[in-house]
């Protein structure tokens, strides 16, 4: 049996303020920094022998990871950093408040725009600060890879070609991934075979590790280890 641990990072500053983040870097909110904790402890608790570490390219995936890390008293040198695993680019929504915009574009759009499967809001201005060719954080990735907008689909499709370049050959070994709610919402997709509208059902908690277990390769079983923060996995 080998295991996949997929943790959100912690609660953001922007998560806090209720404003559309994607790839924008922005801090963990102070109970972010206890989230990430809380997840080291947990994963303790399963006294697992970690072989791999994976993060996306934003602080708030990294520092939730170094928290992990730290909390487990594992050094973080061999941490493998990918954009791929970013957040979903907002594109116009970018910076936003979520509530601010249900007002103004209605509950419905809103929520197409967040849950929808191939619907991606307005690209982003390329002369805003927000976009990530204005980012130092993504100045060696080339410059046709980096999206003004995203559908969830967009996401999906990065997510996976990645994780089946970079981190299938592995799934034998025990793998912890700190990323973002697009993200492992398509890896969830993914891996537990959701079909295209039963996706948008699935919320991905902040700070709470979903553990994943594999036999011979495929998905035995899964459930999150805060089980009082847990939300409903589809299939499982």
């Amino acid at each position: 049996m080998s295991h996949l641990i997929l943790v959100r990072h912690g609660q953001s500053q922007w998560n806090l303020e209720k404003r559309f983040t994607g790839w924008v870097d922005v801090d963990l909110a102070p109970n972010g920094k206890l989230e990430a904790c809380k997840a080291g402890e947990l994963i303790k608790e399963l006294k697992l022998n970690l072989d791999f570490f994976f993060c996306s390219y934003q602080k708030r995936a990294i520092e939730t990871l170094d928290l992990i890390l730290n909390t487990l008293r594992i050094k973080n040198n061999n941490v493998i950093k990918s954009w791929q695993l970013n957040e979903r680019h907002y594109g116009a929504l970018t910076g936003l408040n979520k509530d601010e915009m249900k007002i103004k574009l209605g509950e419905k759009k809103i929520k197409e725009f967040r849950r929808s499967w191939d619907v991606a809001p307005d690209p982003l201005n390329q002369n805003s600060p927000y976009h990530p060719i204005n980012i130092e954080t993504y100045k060696n990735v080339p410059r046709d890879k980096i999206p003004d907008t995203e559908s969830l689909k967009d996401t999906f499709e990065r997510v996976t070609n990645y994780y089946e370049k970079n981190i299938s050959d592995k799934i034998d070994k025990n793998i912890l991934i700190a990323a973002h709610g697009n993200s492992i919402r398509a890896l969830c997709k993914y891996l537990f075979k959701i079909n295209e509208n039963d996706i948008s059902k699935l919320e991905i908690p902040t700070g709470n590790p979903l553990l994943i277990e594999f036999e011979k390769g495929i998905v035995k079983n899964a459930r999150y280890l805060d089980k009082e923060r847990a939300q409903d996995l589809i299939n499982f």
